[in-house]
């Protein structure tokens, strides 16, 4: 699949997974560098959004968005899922101030594999959010086709609503 990046297309490894696809199995790191498979987050509907890096304006800006609409939803998980290694997720929320939302990293991009969310030519994740029920099935997708570009936070919300009743 083909998105773009100020403009310029990319390619993403393959087509990523839409609503109705259940999570596949990935591994990713918690900030203590320890592994966190898919088996782990599935039990309770969640909000996953995926940026790119975190030392960006529109990443930063959206972390710290979900950070804020994660005390409205305090039974619901809040992951950013990046390609930041543990060391420097742990390092920029601590500057930031983010505490409410879980960062995991893809460092390894297994999970941008396994989703088709990496750009491999950039070793970079797509912008995407995704809602997931309790079952790992996903509910909600913005994909975002420009990678610059900020998700529909609106959308996402109302989404996430209707499940983590």
């Amino acid at each position: 699949m083909e998105i773009t990046v100020r403009g310029e297309k990319v390619q993403l490894v393959g087509e990523p997974l839409k609503i109705g696809d259940e999570l596949p199995h990935f591994k990713l790191f918690n900030q203590a560098g320890e592994k966190v498979k898919t088996v782990d987050l599935i039990g309770k509907p969640m909000v996953v959004s995926v940026v790119p890096d975190l030392h960006t304006d529109v990443c930063s800006l959206e972390t710290k968005k979900f950070n804020q609409q994660a005390d409205e939803f305090p039974d619901v998980p809040f992951l950013t899922i990046s390609t930041n290694t543990p060391a420097d997720q742990t390092d920029w929320c601590a500057a930031e101030g983010v505490k409410n939302l879980t960062l995991l990293s893809d460092h390894e991009e297994s999970f941008g594999y396994a989703t088709n969310l990496l750009i491999p030519d950039l070793d970079l994740l797509a912008r995407c959010v995704y809602v997931v029920d309790g079952n790992g099935k996903i509910v909600y997708r913005d994909l975002l086709r420009e990678l610059t570009d900020e998700p529909d936070y609106d959308k996402v919300l109302a989404q996430l609503a209707q499940f983590a009743k």
